[in-house]
């Protein structure tokens, strides 16, 4: 693991492999151990990188205020580390939202994208009804007792979860910090990012989950739809964690999109 220091805040991240930088960012209640079938599968033609974003695995606590900008800052700084030039920066749900953050604020870091079941911040991507019901959900989880604490979000798999991962998704779910995760989910809630999607002048790819509970294909066709020339990759009989539930396919997207834009 290497670590950059940013603000007082220490963020960790683990990189392997060679080649074109490709940045992986992780959801919430996870970290980035997520990503280890595409660190193993990917290292063989990039240089694979997974941070443990601000609040989460093995980095640093985050204040009270950390903002949105503040997230997609420290991601900067990661990529600023590396020294490799614009990178490959793929993102599943709240980790898209914050790569889209870091677009915003610095584009030149930005090679291409890759956008996985992701939102343009609950605000931006879901109906009022449907945002207060999960900011509801999240006030109830944060309420229990620390021996009752689940941060496990509904909806991630569209059946259960493939038995190889069982441990490793067991393992993220026991050091989720519960401020942390609060955070995150209230930032979420908050964001809108409607606005920045036509200003988009990256090449995008959209990797979705035909069966996506949490961000459902609507919300992909309105990336779409939103961003010029975005392509599309439907994984069938997928849920919201596509890197887990059907690897193979997503890594072949991923590395076909990034090969077509070395």
């Amino acid at each position: 693991m290497a670590t950059v220091q940013v603000s007082g805040v220490e963020v960790a991240y683990e990189r392997v492999g060679h080649g074109p930088p490709l940045v992986f960012v992780h959801g919430a209640g996870v970290d980035g151990r997520m990503w280890q079938p595409q660190l193993a599968a990917l290292a063989d033609e990039f240089t694979v990188v997974a941070w443990d974003e601000p609040g989460a695995g093995r980095s640093s606590r985050v204040p009270s205020d950390f903002g949105l900008a503040d997230y997609a800052g420290c991601l900067a700084a990661v990529i600023d580390e590396l020294r490799l030039g614009p990178a490959h920066v793929a993102g599943l749900s709240w980790g898209g939202t914050v790569v889209l953050e870091l677009y915003r604020c610095r584009p030149e870091l930005v090679r291409t994208l890759v956008l996985a079941d992701t939102y343009a911040g609950w605000k931006g991507s879901l109906p009022p009804e449907e945002v207060r019901a999960r900011v509801d959900g999240v006030r109830k989880m944060l309420a229990a007792p620390p021996e009752r604490f689940d941060p496990t979000l509904p909806g991630l798999f569209a059946g259960d979860p493939p038995a190889e991962f069982v441990p490793l998704l067991a393992a993220m779910a026991d050091d989720v910090r519960p401020d942390s995760l609060g955070l995150q989910l209230t930032v979420m809630a908050e964001t809108d990012q409607r606005d920045l999607l036509p200003e988009i002048a990256v090449p995008t790819l959209l990797v979705w989950g035909e069966l996506d509970a949490r961000s459902p294909l609507g919300v992909a066709h309105a990336f779409q739809e939103a961003i010029p020339d975005a392509a599309l990759v439907v994984l069938p009989g997928v849920g919201h964690v596509g890197n887990l539930e059907d690897p193979e396919r997503f890594n072949r997207a991923v590395r076909g999109f990034c090969r077509t834009h070395p």
